[in-house]
């Protein structure tokens, strides 16, 4: 349903995602005094070490970014490709987070601030700033009808194409629902060398299939959950008129009776009860915000360590 209730929220960064405003919030990610980590992955059965070279499996070399130690240039691809290159060990390898972000159309409405889809990138953005902040490489798979990939990259240039990515598919809204377990079998092949996955949906593409694939993705990548919701899936509105628009035409929504509108809540919210419920048993730390509020503070709790589920 595209929809929106109070017809006034219209404007740049309310129900469209505002690039300039994405690319902005790294100001206040870099204001954040971040917590002690290693991203970098341990091996099983060791401590992560600091170290480099001495007993250490060589894992990969990567075009070189500026503050690399000239120690670990790796010169023979460096002389054969013309480009400068440093080289990675298995220690130390770089840490890997996948957003995946819901981009059906369910996402698109809105009732107060902003809709969903917007809210969603912001918190898409965050976490992109919040990454590259870390030390991490970070990637974007958007689905929906329309499917979008950005291959994860390093460096503030990683997370300024990840804000360009959010704010292409915005530009195009899906038409037509993608099931989230259909989604996930398409990101399970793409998820090689992400330690860490970021999914950000509304819940309504939830289906029972997506448990399975959830609890495949977890065998290789930490998953972390952010709901986004709107208040009228999260609470009973007040008695009362509301207009509604839905393809294009609008109407006037009676909810009077307390019985009228716990039902409407209802039918809202099930998606993201269906998919905290979900993840709740599986073991995955969510958070849930609604679009009104700052999600910064539930971006940071999930990336560093999980936060609590609520």
């Amino acid at each position: 349903m595209n929809a929106v209730l109070d017809h006034q929220a219209d404007g740049d960064g309310r129900v469209r995602v505002s690039l300039s405003e994405l690319v902005a919030l790294r100001g206040r990610v870099a204001r954040l005094r971040m917590p002690p980590q290693d991203s970098r992955a341990t091996r099983i059965g060791a401590q992560s070490s600091r170290l480099y070279g001495r007993g250490m499996d060589y894992a990969e070399s990567r075009a070189y970014q500026p503050g690399d130690d000239v120690r670990r240039m790796d010169w023979r691809l460096t002389a054969r490709s013309g480009r400068l290159h440093t080289k990675l060990f298995q220690e130390e390898r770089e840490g890997q987070l996948l957003i995946l972000l819901d981009h059906n159309p369910s996402m698109r409405f809105g009732t107060r601030t902003r809709f969903k889809c917007v809210q969603a990138a912001r918190a898409a953005a965050l976490a992109a700033w919040y990454a590259i902040k870390a030390g991490e490489r970070i990637g974007l798979v958007a689905f929906g009808e329309n499917q979008y990939l950005q291959r994860p990259r390093g460096g503030v240039r990683g997370a300024l194409d990840v804000c360009g990515m959010l704010a292409k598919c915005d530009a195009v809204p899906s038409n037509q629902s993608q099931p989230l377990s259909q989604a996930l079998q398409h990101v399970i092949k793409l998820q090689h060398g992400a330690n860490r996955a970021f999914l950000i949906s509304d819940g309504q593409s939830g289906d029972a299939p997506a448990r399975d694939r959830l609890l495949e993705m977890m065998r290789h990548t930490a998953v972390r959950l952010l709901i986004v919701a709107d208040v009228m899936e999260l609470q009973a509105v007040p008695p009362g008129s509301y207009p509604i628009e839905h393809d294009g035409e609008r109407r006037q929504l009676a909810l009077h009776s307390l019985p009228q509108r716990e039902a409407f809540q209802h039918s809202l919210g099930e998606g993201q009860v269906r998919l905290a419920a979900m993840a709740a048993s599986l073991g995955i730390p969510y958070r849930i915000i609604d679009t009104a509020a700052d999600p910064l503070e539930a971006v940071s709790a999930l990336l560093h360590n999980g936060g609590r589920s609520r």
